[in-house]
């Protein structure tokens, strides 16, 4: 769920490691081939402090004069001071070596011929390089001063930069996506039904545009709301004077029998009227759930009371330990209503209440359902028209149980009609 609702942030994030990685992978290989071509570009004296040393080797001319050729290319002799610390600590950047005729002189009469192997390595210590040149029966350090170990500053100060802007622009799509968190908070607490929120962004980015269009569509709501409201309740008010009147007319009627129907008449009426002001709540959106922890016991004594039946009519066994959080005076009315139509339903007169897991079930003896569940929570349907009811009980069960987190169920057991609270979100402590 949290990827779900962070996708758009999250693929930015991923486009950027992907991007930042792709650039970096190809620094570092620019950056070993840069090294490569420098240290291969400096090896080309190679050539040139192995002529010069095989000249010192095959004609035995004496250091002084070694030292002063090598001089005239920016190469220098190295002491023994720093010899052994350079050769011992620096790192080797190449080498090679060859096959090298030396004459040496013994105090025998003549002279002998052998091949020497001579090496070279070009180190890199201190940020300066050295060349290494070793043979069999020699070797010497040169400093090479007129070259400079490859230096990546240049390379790193470029990586830096595209880094920083990369940096930059990305940065700047997640600022600028930032609204869009803000406006799905906003969406989702209108649809809760909070009608106080606000859309309203400045700017002139397709953002902005889609939340100013958004502010303009929920004014429109919030006039059709209002209307609706004030159309009904001018109804339902308009209604109910005619009604009191007509109770206070029907005491004076003498007939008895005449007296009890107009007033079983004006009361049905009563009851439609209060029927629909609850359902125009729940549809419109405009009931604010007070929902606060109940004992589920106390919440049945309410309902039971509501009902108007005895306490033996109902047989509950619930957990007295049993809570929920509900709005009290909803759900008492939902009980209410499976009470009334359980009892009515029963040719016993009464019905049971129980739980099973956090499912709770109102059950009483009677006939099967003989249409799905889907046709009796639909307003106005009855199976059987009758005098009591104007079909509109469990389409408000249904309705307050949603706004609650419940949805309305039925299963036959045996000879017994079972409705059942099922709980699809999980609130019960």
């Amino acid at each position: 769920m949290i990827i779900r609702r962070n996708a758009v942030l999250l693929t930015v994030l991923f486009a950027l490691a992907v991007t930042v990685g792709s650039v970096s992978y190809t620094f570092y290989q620019l950056y070993q081939t840069n090294r490569a071509k420098h240290t291969d570009n400096l090896f080309s004296k190679y050539s040139l402090i192995s002529q010069i040393y095989n000249t010192f080797l095959l004609k035995q001319i004496s250091l002084p004069i070694l030292e002063a050729n090598l001089a005239v290319y920016d190469l220098y002799v190295v002491n023994d001071a720093g010899y052994h610390s350079i050769t011992e600590n620096a790192v080797v950047l190449k080498k090679d070596g060859q096959a090298v005729s030396q004459h040496i002189s013994f105090e025998a009469p003549y002279n002998n011929l052998i091949v020497s192997q001579v090496y070279v390595r070009m180190l890199q210590f201190d940020g300066k390089i050295y060349f290494w040149v070793q043979s069999d029966h020699h070797s010497i350090l040169l400093e090479d001063r007129k070259v400079q170990a490859y230096d990546p500053s240049y390379l790193m100060y470029a990586y830096g930069t595209i880094l920083l802007i990369l940096l930059f622009s990305f940065g700047l799509i997640i600022v600028r996506i930032a609204p869009l968190r803000r406006l799905r908070r906003q969406i989702a607490r209108f649809g809760e039904g909070d009608m106080g929120v606000r859309f309203h962004a400045n700017g002139e980015d397709e953002i902005a545009l889609i939340a100013n269009e958004l502010e303009t569509a929920q004014g429109k709501i919030r006039s059709l709301i209002e209307s609706r409201t004030l159309f009904l309740r001018n109804i339902m008010h308009e209604l109910k004077t005619p009604i009191a009147k007509g109770r206070i007319v029907t005491t004076m009627i003498e007939d008895e029998k005449q007296r009890g129907r107009f007033v079983s008449i004006f009361e049905r009426l009563e009851g439609l009227i209060g029927e629909f002001a609850l359902i125009e709540e729940i549809s419109s959106g405009s009931q604010y759930l007070d929902q606060k922890e109940y004992r589920l016991i106390d919440i049945i004594d309410g309902a039971i009371d509501s009902a108007m039946v005895e306490y033996d009519s109902v047989d509950s066994n619930v957990d007295a330990s049993v809570k929920i959080e509900v709005d009290y005076r909803l759900f008492v009315t939902a009980i209410k209503n499976l009470i009334d139509n359980g009892i009515k339903y029963s040719p016993e007169k009464k019905m049971s209440i129980f739980m099973e897991n956090d499912e709770i079930f109102f059950a009483n003896l009677g006939e099967p359902l003989k249409k799905p569940l889907a046709y009796y929570i639909e307003p106005f349907t009855k199976e059987q028209p009758t005098k009591d009811s104007f079909g509109l009980g469990l389409y408000i069960v249904d309705a307050i149980l949603r706004e609650h987190g419940y949805v309305l169920a039925y299963e036959r057991r045996d000879t017994l009609n079972c409705f059942i609270f099922v709980l699809i979100k999980p609130k019960r402590k």
